[in-house]
């Protein structure tokens, strides 16, 4: 089973707060591990101008103005672009499917300031990530759903519906969910 690229949908249960009703890329699985950022809880109070200024990146009127989601709860001080494929870092590029693409060194800030970055892309801060065993733990466990992803739901569907959106298209209702686990 190889979930890199997939989606992970957080079931009603879940334990942790910082993940409710989060929706996770996953960009990194092996035997080693997990690593993905969560698509669908942007930052209240920071956007990609503010974090173009803190990093003294000089940028235009022109320059977009994403949203900065927050990845996941480790190492929130560290930064990620989510991408599509179309742009290549010289200096570091993850491909993570045909669909999606991770880059965390500045040159993107600096070519997004500019104008020349990826056409679609999502900015974090932090990352969601597993040991050895664990995901597959919190999967058997009922604490995530998994589904295809794609650009669409990824970069285009505002972040407050993504969590719904993941799950119609499973077929699931989220009203038809329950935080109770059951087991057979």
């Amino acid at each position: 089973m190889d979930l890199t690229g997939k989606l992970l949908i957080a079931m009603p249960g879940m334990g942790d707060p910082r993940f409710a009703h989060a929706v996770v890329l996953l960009c990194a699985y092996s035997s080693d591990g997990a690593m993905g950022l969560i698509v669908n809880k942007p930052t209240q109070d920071l956007r990609m101008r503010d974090l173009l200024e803190q990093l003294s990146i000089s940028h235009t009127r022109q320059t977009r103005n994403l949203p900065v989601h927050f990845g996941g709860p480790v190492e929130h001080g560290r930064g990620f672009v989510l991408h599509d494929p179309g742009y290549r870092s010289p200096i570091s590029s993850l491909d993570v499917n045909d669909d999606f693409a991770m880059t965390a060194t500045l040159d993107i800030l600096e070519d997004m300031a500019r104008g020349a970055g990826p056409s679609s892309a999502l900015l974090a801060l932090g990352y969601s990530g597993w040991g050895p065993g664990q995901l597959e733990s919190e999967l058997a466990q009922n604490g995530w759903l998994t589904c295809d992803a794609d650009s669409q739901l990824v970069f285009d569907t505002p972040d407050a519906a993504k969590w719904e959106t993941a799950l119609t298209r499973l077929g699931i209702s989220p009203l038809m969910l329950s935080s109770e686990a059951g087991h057979a």
